[in-house]
């Protein structure tokens, strides 16, 4: 093995267990900023998805990159607790769209202050804006690299054959 097929293997391990770890961090983060507003951080999560516009859930889904059944749960939650409603989709009759209730709009208004707080207290732990904003692009293009190469194998060398 070349030293810079070993190297890359490095950086494409490092990478990811920093963003395990990140996505743990939000996710905790999120828990503590939603908790004052009685939601959870995956019930912000979907509710976020739903704020400008109603989706159905294997739409959320997609944005969100999580599977359909797990928003699926969510969705019914949020709809029992009164967050969120099911609306008719004029484009498919059986996956109905979800929107969030004036009182779920309620909720996610509450978490405003804490996540301005805390949006203000990364940033200059990041040594300021420019560098947020620099965060954010490189992780936006690790993402979109990762999305163009979905369709390959781990090797890089395209779909496998059928069996």
């Amino acid at each position: 093995m070349s030293d810079a097929v070993a190297r890359h293997q490095e950086l494409l391990s490092g990478t990811a267990l920093a963003v395990f770890r990140l996505n743990g961090q939000f996710l905790s983060v999120a828990e503590r900023l939603a908790r004052p507003a009685g939601l959870t951080a995956a019930w912000w999560q979907v509710l976020g998805a739903v704020l400008t516009e109603p989706l159905p859930v294997a739409g959320i889904a997609r944005v969100m990159g999580i599977t359909r059944q797990s928003v699926q749960r969510v969705a019914d939650l949020l709809v029992e607790r009164g967050l969120a409603a099911y609306e008719p989709n004029p484009a498919h009759r059986r996956a109905k769209l979800l929107t969030p209730t004036a009182e779920g709009r309620a909720a996610i208004a509450r978490i405003g202050p804490g996540h301005a707080e805390f949006a203000g207290r990364l940033a200059r732990a990041l040594g300021g804006e420019r560098e947020f904003a620099a965060t954010l692009s490189a992780v936006t293009r690790l993402s979109e690299a990762l999305d163009r190469l979905d369709d390959e194998t781990p090797t890089g060398r395209g779909p496998e054959p059928p069996a």
